[in-house]
């Protein structure tokens, strides 16, 4: 099993009659990782995803699974096990004929087939249910059934097009935990679709994060989150506070930028971490996570300190939001945990608000 399962993709574009989906993507996914493409809807990753499995072949450029060309090898060639969003099973069979319904293509024998139908629904906790119609099951248990049938066929590559997002909120923590346990057991190289974040952050080795068909940034989740290329990628990844700034100066240890918004000055470290690479025409952004930004009613000592009001408070049971105006149109907000009743600002007081300069991340604006 898992012959061939890196998977190269170079200079793929795809269009649709006049309009690019995908362009200039150059992507290899290592043996065995968990791999997410993840983007609002619309921006490539599901078509990408279809051309890994031959569903659509590119306009440009080459895939390969290890060595092999595959880029116009058709779908039932390639050896990849896929699951639908909407599942696609067969209404009208139970649970064993659907899982077996690959094996049966490959012309498996009936033994064979019955053993390795058990085992993998053995794998997925369906063992009770072989014999149920698919129609009878639940939300959660028709997503292990094609899960269980994309497995069965011991594909060299496993593709999920957004498997979750039909369930309910627990039942998706649930089966995030299942499909993990799945690929470690199985070890097989996951490519996964999804627009959601908490999921991509929290299953993968690494993450692409696309956006109108092009790849902005290929990463672990903490370098994505903690080190975004760009404003596109800051924004997208978890909550931010996002300011246009301007450079006034470098060298040293420090750099000084400028915000209009603040009618202030910030002082950043000038390290990898907190600037990211950008050109001198490139307009410049300032991302400070919620979590990093401090807010109190005594006077803070140090640079980067600002007077504001509070404006909102939003208690969310583990965390607290407060929502501070700096100036007329610009509200930063600051997220600590929750430490109880008597820690929360009230709305209309008056605060000061710290921004660390080792927390602050400067980056450019994404081109279209």
């Amino acid at each position: 099993m898992n012959q061939m399962s890196i998977v190269h993709l170079s200079a793929i574009t795809k269009q649709f009659g006049k309009v690019t989906a995908v362009e200039g993507l150059d992507l290899l996914i290592k043996e065995g990782e968990f791999f997410t493409f993840l983007g609002p809807s619309g921006c490539g990753k599901t078509t990408t995803l279809r051309m890994v499995a031959g569903f659509y072949y590119p306009t440009k450029g080459v895939v390969k699974f290890n060595d092999r060309d595959m880029t116009t090898v058709p779908p039932e060639k390639r050896n990849t096990g896929m699951v639908f969003q909407n599942y696609a099973l067969f209404p009208h069979m139970t649970v064993f004929e659907n899982v077996a319904f690959g094996l049966k293509v490959r012309k498996l024998n009936k033994a064979e087939t019955k053993t390795r139908v058990t085992d993998v629904l053995k794998k997925v906790r369906l063992d009770q249910y072989a014999d149920r119609q698919v129609s009878q099951l639940s939300g959660g248990q028709q997503q292990r059934v094609a899960l269980a049938r994309a497995i069965v066929i011991e594909p060299d590559i496993l593709l999920l097009d957004e498997p979750l997002s039909n369930l309910d909120a627990r039942l998706r923590d649930e089966m995030r935990a299942e499909i993990l346990r799945l690929q470690k057991e199985y070890k097989i190289t996951t490519i996964y679709v999804t627009h959601d974040q908490v999921e991509a952050l929290t299953m993968s080795d690494r993450i692409a994060v696309f956006n109108f068909g092009r790849c902005q940034q290929v990463g672990t989740p903490t370098e994505i989150y903690n080190e975004p290329v760009n404003d596109f990628v800051a924004e997208f990844i978890g909550e931010t506070n996002l300011l246009p700034v301007t450079e006034v100066q470098g060298g040293g240890e420090k750099r000084t930028y400028r915000s209009e918004a603040l009618g202030r000055e910030v002082t950043v470290n000038d390290t990898p971490l907190n600037i990211a690479r950008y050109g001198e025409v490139d307009e410049l952004r300032m991302s400070i996570r919620p979590e990093a930004v401090e807010v109190s009613v005594n006077q803070f000592s140090g640079p980067n300190v600002y007077p504001g009001t509070v404006k909102n408070v939003q208690f969310t049971g583990a965390a607290v939001h407060t929502y501070v105006e700096m100036n007329e149109g610009l509200t930063l907000v600051g997220t600590a945990l929750n430490q109880g009743p008597s820690t929360y600002l009230r709305e209309g007081a008056d605060v000061f608000v710290r921004l660390p300069e080792d927390q602050i991340r400067i980056v450019p604006k994404a081109g279209v």
